[in-house]
């Protein structure tokens, strides 16, 4: 007996295209198992395998599914509206997908592009946030990401919670930033020996920071700017 045409219940779970798509991933299975994943089920009288072996042999191969119109398929046996729909709808979202670009990342080149991005996140907060932009060699943002939630007046952080952090996204520099809740963006002492001990971890760790920015009601302050750092 021909075993393509054995129902999927009639396979070892373990050779079935469901089981072996999550056990070994979707790249071990061939053309015909991925259409029988889409089909769902086969025909009483054949296997989800063996009717999509027909539908590609029929067709002339994957490529020609692309063409093929909803009728074209239905005039298949075995190929009811559903199993149609089901595998346009499959085509249509792998040429989706080859179409799609991911969104460019943000670019830092400036304390003001920095505050730009964190301004409306943080300045109407009642407690101190720190958060890190994590930026890859050409200051794209890669990361964000809050370290830290303080009392109503102080937010403390720890040099290692920064940089564990960023060797975590593989960053190759960061920008700290910080809110002040009373809305001034004067940075406080111990804000700028924070910002000290950051910059000595990390020359340490070969991970440069850029900025510290404190973000107050409207207004930032950059302790680069300020020559602070």
């Amino acid at each position: 007996m021909d075993t393509s045409q054995y129902l999927l219940r009639d396979m070892p779970y373990e050779e079935r295209p469901r089981e072996r798509m999550i056990q070994y991933g979707a790249g071990s299975l061939s053309n015909a198992e991925l259409l029988a994943i889409l089909f769902r089920t086969g025909t009483r009288d054949e296997s989800a395998i063996h009717l999509a072996q027909r539908v590609l042999s029929g067709t002339g191969g994957i490529r020609n599914l692309i063409d093929i119109s909803m009728d074209e398929l239905m005039e298949m046996k075995g190929i009811g509206p559903a199993k149609a729909v089901q595998l346009k709808a499959g085509i249509e979202l792998g040429q989706r997908l080859a179409r799609a670009r991911l969104p460019e990342a943000p670019v830092i080149r400036s304390p003001r592009d920095a505050a730009g991005i964190l301004m409306e996140q943080l300045r109407y907060l009642q407690k101190e946030h720190f958060v890190c932009l994590f930026l890859n060699t050409k200051n794209h943002i890669i990361a964000q990401e809050t370290l830290s939630i303080g009392s109503l007046n102080s937010s403390i952080v720890h040099p290692r919670e920064v940089f564990r952090a960023a060797i975590k996204c593989s960053s190759a520099s960061v920008v700290c930033a910080h809110n002040h809740p009373s809305g001034d963006p004067t940075p406080s002492p111990e804000d700028i020996r924070m910002t000290e001990r950051l910059c000595e971890a990390g020359e340490i760790v070969g991970i440069d920071v850029l900025d510290h920015i404190v973000i107050g009601d409207g207004e930032f302050i950059s302790l680069k700017e300020q020559g602070l750092m």
